[in-house]
This record gives structure tokens, C-alpha cells and sequence, in this order.
């Protein structure tokens, strides 16, 4: 901690740096936390003279706490000091503002996080209390998302997550005049001593089977922040387009946009041009483009806070919950056809092989030439240019020129090349769904992806070169115990997982390579893909296992990633370019940021993920009874999950359903055996089943076993001794395991 100033020098600082405030005070002079109280006195005497604020009188009225409360963390503010407000009810409306003062001991606490705290009024400029804390609670109070069923004495709540098995009692006084079977979210209050768990309603969220309520579902029950908050809307809309001076100007580059037909925004924009240089033949210089989002977004801003918590845009069929309002991420930071638009840049230089030779950044200003869509790229590529392209030709003929060899560079690299096809849910103005089909994956979409992921390379490299702090994104290998599960269900399958030598990409492209084609195919990659950790973002690097690359970090999408606006600032302050680079306040906490946009990410990934589910459901409701072909994607005690063919919904068999017998589960073969019969259902195997149940408020599909292999599954109870085809797959696999082990006991023993 600095030094207190004295109040002379407070007064000299506030005649250069008008309109400044205590807490441009506090970070002038280094001072954080407890010491902050010091500084109190000598704020409250220069407000006294005029030279500040004094306190707000709104806050001072709302009622006082009482000295020991339970607080709720809203989270940090741009200095990192903590705030909380009370989670009293009737102290909730008074705009009390509480300074969290937090021990070593204390741990580390989130927005959200609620503590019991010693609680001492004050007299601050920007606070109406401070708090110690006495010890954390348990978490929030659990949140209740389901549909309420009216009673005489208030009602019950009936959960939407596939996962709960009961309901909640609501009192009268609780109900928060809520409607039958409306969609409601409700605090738990706790168990009374008999009967069902109670809950109070908190908010109201419509009819559920409403066109579009699905994601809206999704939103409330995964916490997604889809509202942006008046100054946040406010800050956007004074944001001025960028001057040029100082720029580097690109706008004679051949630069396009090549993205989805429903694209809502344009962030990034590729270009090759044939090196001339006579030392490089055949090679390409590529640049990417990305749109300037730190001029708009700066260091402790109303919309920096607001990107940093909600971490990243969230995708659904029916509408997108943007990490930065429409003002920015349609227009501003969008890189729009004809526009001149502030970007960073990098131009890259690649051999004929591919290989990256050199790179530079610069900050500039573009003009897309074209905004194509992926269809058209390829269109034209193929030789079937249309009025947007024909005047491209020689540059579209460049990219792909460039594609290629990027494509045999990675075929060297050998990245983790999974199979996995991507459904995509196509939804009528309505909001219902109208079809499930596969997305289509072309030369195209693999070109935008080959140049993101050079530019991804560039950026971490140039980074790690200045020794800049940055974010990377790094993916681990997998586990001993994950790899051990794999190599198991591939012996199982008649394949091999090399064992003993450190692990490389390639050898799991072998094994994906050995099942291509197979009736395990399917099975190999989800199997493979379950195996791996998910990616995440780090302040220290660990490399990206699944990309084959030692240097990796996300720098083409900070319209709707948080991350890639911290390597943009993290550039811009590399290069000494402008003050709007990576802050202070921005190093300090880059680790909590890291974990804080992780988390974020998850939740993204949840709610998507919910939301499919939920619309897969309402698309099949109506096929109920049908039969249908699929995949056993999973095994657990509770039953088998099912991969549908044609929509790629997950549905259950449960275990009950299977026969009038008691079926073990092996995790480490991924099977249910019967114990009296001997059949055994495991990982992989193709079946058809009937549509039992779809339950569009859950997503929850349940479905009827009637085929294993093509044989049909035995129907009442089991007989001790009986083995169908089921159970003879079940000895296969079996022989099969039995067989690796004496092979590997065989190579043990020389």
C-alpha cells in the first residue's frame, strides 16, 4: 500500500484531474481495501470544502441494517474492491451499497456468493456500509425453475429439469400471484418437518408452451444475463467511430466475410494474395482482419463489466443473448460490406507448404469487399460464381489456393480429426420446429477455420515473444483413468489404443481411422470425444492438446468472447499503439477472469444444449408410438441412453424396462448385464425403439427397447440359463476383453 496523501496533495489532484472522484483517488494513489477507510476522512473533509460529492442521502434513507446481516456479493468493481447488498427482504429496495472488507483467510468469494457479516455504517462517498465477513454460507438459496399448479392453499411446483424427482409446495403467501400452469422461478426456502419441500416464488415467466419460451427456459434456469442494464445501453450508444488517423490503412486489401447465411454479425475478414516474393514460391500472404473491439470497450467501463460477466454471446435457434448490446455488435464492430471499419490485423506469410514463415499486427482501418455466405464461397470455388463473387473470382481462387496448403499443414500437424456431424434445428416464424437435418460441412467452412486458427497461433506466439500476460485457451490431454476407458471400449470393439508411450494426437487419429467405416464408427468418436477435458482458459499456458499446438489463444472473435478482447488489449499494449490497451486492473485479476469467462462458457454450452434438447422433444411429441433407429451412447445404472438416427436427440430406456431382472452395471465396459440371463446391452450397439414418452417442458425423450444388432430383445421376465443374441454379444465382448488381457499380461512378462 502507498502512502496516504496529504490533503493538499488531494486538493492539487483534483484541480488537474476534474470531475475525479474517490475512487480515481484510491487507484492514483495505490490504495485498496481496509486502507480505503484512512482515506475516508480525508475524502470526507474535501467534501466538506466542496471539492467532492458528499455522500448520497437516497441510500442513507432506505432504513439501517442491522450489525450482524446476511449479505449477498454482487461482485468486484473495476479497482477489485467487493460489494454486497443485503438479502433482507425489506432492505432489499433501499440502494443500500455495501465494501465487503475480506481477510486472507476469508477465501476467494464470486457474485452470488452469500456471507454472514459484522456490518459497521460509514460514512463514504460511494458506500453506505462496510463489512467484515464472519464466515461464507452454504451458496444462494436454490433456485426453482417449473410449472406452478394452482391449489387451494397456494400450489406446488413441478420442475422442468429432466434430472428432478419432486415437487415443491408453495404456500398462499408465497405464490407471488402466479397463474396455473404458468412457467414460475422460486427461491427453496427449506423442508418442513412433514410433507414436500417448501419454495416462494420470485418471478413470473409466462405461458411455457408458448412459440420461443424454450430458450427463454434456458436463459432463467442457467442464469444467463440476457438483459443489458440502462447505463450499459447508455455507454454504447455514445460510442464514436474510431478516427483513422494513426491507422494503418488496409482498405485496398481484398478482404471479405465469409460466414453463416444467418449471420447476425461480421467480426472477422480473410484475404490471400500470391507472395511475389521469388524466395517464397508458391506461398501465400494471408491477412486476417478482426473488428476493433477495444476502441469501443474500454478497461473499467459499464460495458466492460457487463462483456466480463456475461464472458461470451450465447447461441439459440430462435434468438442470440449478445456478450455486447446491438449498437456494437451489429453495427460498430461489425464488418459490414463497403464500410470502413477499425480493425486489428495480422499479415502472415506461409510457404508452399503451409507453414507459417512470419507474421506483423497492426491496427488499422478495412473495407470489406464482399459479405459472402459459406454456400457462396464454395459456389465459387467450384466454379459457379454468381453476381457477388464473378467481380472476386482471382481473390476467391486465392484463398482456397491458400486453404490448401494451410489443409496440408495440418495433415502433417495431425490435429484430433473427431467425426462428428452437427444437427442443426430449423425453427418456423412461429418458433416451432420444422426440421432436424445434419449442417453441412464444405471446403469453405473449413478455409475460415484453417486462417482463424493461424491468426489464433500468431497472436499467442506474438504475445508470448513480447512477454505480454495474455489469456490462452488450452486443452490437456486426457487423463490415465479416461484414456484407460477408451482403450477398453476400443479392445472391446476389435481395435488398439497404443499403450506406454506419451500420448499424441496421432494416435487417437489411428484409432479413429481404424473404426472409419465400421459399425463402430460412431461409437469410437463419441467415445473419443468423451474422453477429452474440455478446453479452457488459463493466464498460464499448458499448450492445446486437441490442435496439435504448443501456443494458442482466441483472438478472432471479441464481439462475442471476452477472452479475445483481452489478447486484443493485451496487442494494443504490446505494441504501445493507444491507452486503451490491457490495464492494469486487467493483469491483476487475469487468472479470476479466466475462470470467471470458463464458468461462463459452461453455462453457454449448458443452456444451448438444454434448449436442443427441449426442441428436439416438441419436434418428436407428435411421433409417440413410432419406431425409430438409433445408437446406445451411454450406460449408466438408471438405464441406456439412445442416440436417434435422424434428429440426434438422446433419449432413455430405463433400466426397469429392460427385463424382470436385476442388471449390473460394468462402467469400465460401458455394459448392463443381466445377472440371470446373462444378456448384456453396451456402448455402441445399434437398436430400434419406440418413442414412449417426449416431454417438451424437460426435453426428456423415454423410449422402449424392441431390437440389439437386429435380433429382438426378449420381452418378460428372464430365465435363469437363457442366452439370446443380446446375450451372446455380451460373451463376445467379454472374449474379446479377455483376449487384450492375456496379450498385454504376455507382453508384461517378457
Amino acid at each position: 500500500m502507498n502512502q496516504l496523501p496529504s490533503l493538499d496533495e488531494l486538493r492539487a489532484f483534483l484541480a488537474q484531474n476534474p470531475g475525479a472522484g474517490v475512487r480515481e483517488i484510491a487507484r492514483a494513489y495505490g490504495i485498496k481495501g481496509a486502507a480505503r477507510r484512512d482515506l475516508r476522512a480525508l475524502t470526507d473533509e474535501l467534501a466538506a470544502e466542496g471539492l467532492l460529492p458528499k455522500r448520497r442521502a437516497a441510500a442513507r434513507a432506505a432504513g439501517a441494517l442491522p450489525p450482524v446481516a446476511v449479505l449477498e456479493v454482487t461482485g468486484p468493481d473495476a479497482e477489485g474492491d467487493l460489494f454486497a447488498v443485503p438479502v433482507e427482504a425489506r432492505l432489499q429496495g433501499g440502494g443500500l451499497r455495501i465494501l465487503l472488507v475480506s481477510g486472507p483467510k476469508d477465501g476467494a468469494l464470486g457474485a452470488g456468493d452469500r456471507v454472514l457479516a459484522k456490518v459497521q455504517e460509514v460514512r463514504g462517498a460511494d458506500h453506505d456500509y462496510q463489512a467484515r465477513i464472519i464466515r461464507k454460507l452454504s451458496g444462494n438459496a436454490q433456485r426453482v425453475l417449473g410449472i406452478f399448479r394452482a391449489g387451494s392453499q397456494g400450489g406446488r411446483i413441478s420442475p422442468i429439469d429432466k434430472g428432478a424427482d419432486r415437487e415443491w409446495m408453495v404456500g398462499a403467501a408465497d405464490t407471488g400471484g402466479a397463474q396455473d400452469r404458468e412457467l414460475v422461478e422460486a427461491e427453496a426456502l427449506g423442508r418442513a418437518h412433514l410433507g414436500l419441500p417448501r419454495a416462494r416464488i420470485t418471478d413470473r415467466l409466462g405461458d411455457p408452451g408458448a412459440p420461443r419460451a424454450v430458450s427463454l427456459i434456458a436463459i432463467h434456469q442457467h442464469g444467463i444475463r440476457d438483459h443489458f442494464p440502462d447505463a450499459v445501453i447508455a455507454e454504447a450508444e455514445a460510442v464514436a467511430e474510431p478516427d483513422a488517423a494513426g491507422r494503418t490503412d488496409l482498405t485496398d486489401l481484398p478482404l471479405m466475410t465469409i460466414d453463416p447465411r444467418d449471420a447476425r454479425d461480421h467480426d472477422d475478414a480473410v484475404a490471400a494474395i500470391p507472395d511475389e516474393d521469388p524466395e517464397n514460391p508458391g506461398g501465400f500472404v494471408l491477412w486476417v482482419a478482426i473488428a476493433d473491439v477495444a476502441h469501443c470497450v474500454r478497461p473499467g467501463s459499464e460495458l466492460d463489466r457487463e462483456a466480463r460477466a456475461r464472458g461470451n454471446s450465447t447461441y439459440f435457434p430462435d434468438r442470440v443473448v449478445p456478450m455486447l448490446p446491438e449498437r456494437l455488435s451489429a453495427d460498430l464492430c461489425s464488418l459490414h460490406e463497403g464500410v470502413d471499419r477499425a480493425c486489428l490485423a495480422v499479415r502472415m506469410v506461409i510457404n508452399a507448404q503451409g507453414e507459417k514463415l512470419r507474421h506483423a499486427f497492426v491496427r488499422g482501418v478495412m473495407r470489406s469487399q464482399a459479405s459472402l455466405t459459406y454456400a457462396q464461397a464454395q459456389a465459387a470455388a467450384d466454379g459457379r460464381h454468381d453476381t457477388a463473387t464473378a467481380a472476386l473470382a482471382a481473390e476467391i481462387k486465392a484463398l482456397f489456393g491458400a486453404y490448401h496448403a494451410l489443409r496440408d499443414a495440418r495433415a502433417r500437424r495431425q490435429p484430433l480429426d473427431l467425426d462428428l456431424p452437427e444437427r442443426r434445428i430449423e425453427l418456423s416464424a412461429e418458433g416451432k420446429v420444422t426440421s432436424v437435418a445434419f449442417r453441412e460441412r464444405l471446403d469453405a467452412h473449413r478455409l475460415v477455420e484453417e486462417f482463424m486458427v493461424l491468426a489464433n497461433v500468431a497472436a499467442a506466439e506474438e504475445l508470448v515473444r513480447r512477454r505480454s500476460p495474455l489469456l490462452f485457451r488450452v486443452h490437456e490431454e486426457p487423463s490415465p483413468e479416461k484414456l484407460d476407458a477408451l482403450r477398453e471400449v476400443a479392445q472391446a470393439s476389435g481395435f488398439t489404443l497404443a499403450k506406454g508411450q506419451v500420448l499424441q494426437t496421432r494416435h487417437l487419429n489411428n484409432l479413429l481411422a481404424q473404426a472409419e467405416g465400421s459399425e463402430f464408427d460412431e461409437l469410437i468418436n463419441m467415445t473419443t470425444l468423451r474422453s477429452l477435458p474440455q478446453a479452457y482458459y488459463a493466464a498460464q499456458n499448458y499448450g492445446h492438446f486437441g490442435l496439435a499446438l504448443r501456443h494458442y489463444a482466441h483472438f478472432t472473435s471479441p464481439i462475442r468472447r471476452y477472452a479475445d478482447l483481452i489478447v486484443h488489449r493485451a496487442l494494443i499494449a504490446a505494441h504501445g499503439w493507444s491507452a486503451d490497451g490491457l490495464s492494469r486492473a486487467d493483469i491483476d485479476r487475469l487468472e479470476e477472469t479466466a475462470t470467471a469467462i470458463s464458468e461462463a462458457e459452461r453455462r453457454s454450452m449448458a443452456a444451448e444444449r438444454d434448449t436442443n434438447d427441449r426442441y428436439l422433444a416438441a419436434f418428436l411429441a407428435d411421433r409417440v408410438g413410432t419406431e425409430l433407429g438409433g445408437r446406445i451412447s451411454g450406460v449408466t445404472r438408471h438405464g441406456l441412453f439412445v442416440k436417434l438416427d435422424e434428429t440426434g436427440a438422446d433419449g432413455l430406456v430405463p433400466v426397469r424396462t429392460l427385463g424382470a431382472e436385476y442388471f449390473r452395471h460394468d462402467p469400465e465396459a460401458q455394459m448392463l448385464v443381466g445377472e440371470q440371463s446373462g444378456r448384456a446391452f453396451g456402448l455402441g450397439q445399434r437398436v430400434l425403439v419406440k418413442l414412449a414418452e417426449a416431454e417438451p417442458a424437460t426435453g426428456g425423450l423415454v423410449l422402449e427397447l424392441l431390437e440389439v444388432e437386429g435380433e429382438a430383445v426378449p420381452r418378460g421376465a428372464a430365465r435363469k440359463g437363457r442366452r439370446g443374441p443380446v446375450g451372446r454379444m455380451a460373451g463376445k465382448m467379454r472374449a474379446r476383453k479377455a483376449k487384450a488381457a492375456k496379450k498385454a499380461a504376455r507382453t508384461r512378462g517378457r
